[in-house]
């Protein structure tokens, strides 16, 4: 077994994934927005010279029971103050006073132990008002929906344009294979996004457009790196942070109007 790992901007990221299922590997790993790892059975010089353009770095690895791997490096974990994230392998009960959700890794991209997936969570704790409509763009495993019902949102409803991350959503709410410039205005009391930093800034005119008046938005999956530009497309956002990751919460006012949180 060898492993390849590139860098890549987010923008082409998947393209290249694509390109990397057609030269036969035999999984992907996203190690963040901008670097990949993908497994392949055997050396395969032809694709080594194909991937150069990326920098990639080839490296043999040792033949193991990955999914055990996979599946020992996933703890039950709180958190937030409410939550309680089990792998669906694990029975382990919620802690007195949290809320248990079950997660299944590998049937669509959300593990919940991401920092941007937790940042999201707290900040629902913070926000999400019970009645509440929610938009939840680029679902992923769902985590965010379930925890946004268990907080006593009336609607949630999910999308993504991944078919297979919409199959897994649709079991818990409404869901669409899409993004958020399928959704109707004003459709939302809080809207979630976490994707990552060139798509939440070419979403922003959306994403306001779908928010009620005095709807929030809950943005993550970017570093503080890309903290200034993200801030320009949501004028007076509070950002929150934690290690090199951050979340922006920017409230809808009247109108068009932005509105600077207090």
């Amino acid at each position: 077994m060898y492993s390849v790992a590139l860098e890549c901007e987010p923008e082409e990221k998947d393209l290249i994934i694509a390109e990397l299922w057609e030269y036969g590997c035999a999984g992907i790993t996203e190690l963040s927005e901008t670097s990949l790892r993908a497994f392949f059975p055997a050396d395969a010089p032809e694709v080594r010279a194909a991937l150069d353009r990326y920098g990639a770095r080839w490296d043999q690895v040792e033949e193991q029971d990955w999914v055990a791997v996979a599946h020992a490096r996933l703890e039950p974990t709180p958190v937030g103050e409410r939550f309680f994230l089990v792998p669906v392998w694990r029975d382990d009960p919620a802690p007195a006073g949290r809320m248990r959700i079950v997660v299944n890794p590998g049937m669509a991209f959300g593990t919940g132990a991401h920092e941007t997936t937790q940042l999201c969570i707290e900040a629902l704790e913070r926000h999400l008002r019970p009645g509440a409509a929610v938009l939840d763009v680029g679902t992923g495993s769902g985590i965010l929906s379930i925890a946004a019902q268990m907080l006593g949102a009336s609607r949630v409803v999910a999308c993504d344009i991944d078919p297979d991350a919409v199959e897994v959503s649709c079991l818990h709410v409404p869901s669409f294979i899409g993004s958020v410039d399928a959704a109707a205005s004003a459709c939302a009391d809080l809207l979630v996004v976490n994707i990552g930093p060139a798509a939440v800034i070419e979403m922003a005119a959306e994403i306001k457009r779908c928010l009620r008046p005095g709807g929030v938005a809950l943005v993550s999956g970017f570093e503080g790196v890309d903290e200034t530009a993200v801030g320009r497309a949501y004028p007076g956002a509070v950002f929150y942070g934690r290690n090199t990751w951050r979340l922006l919460e920017y409230l809808r006012g009247g109108d068009d109007a932005d509105v600077v949180r207090p």
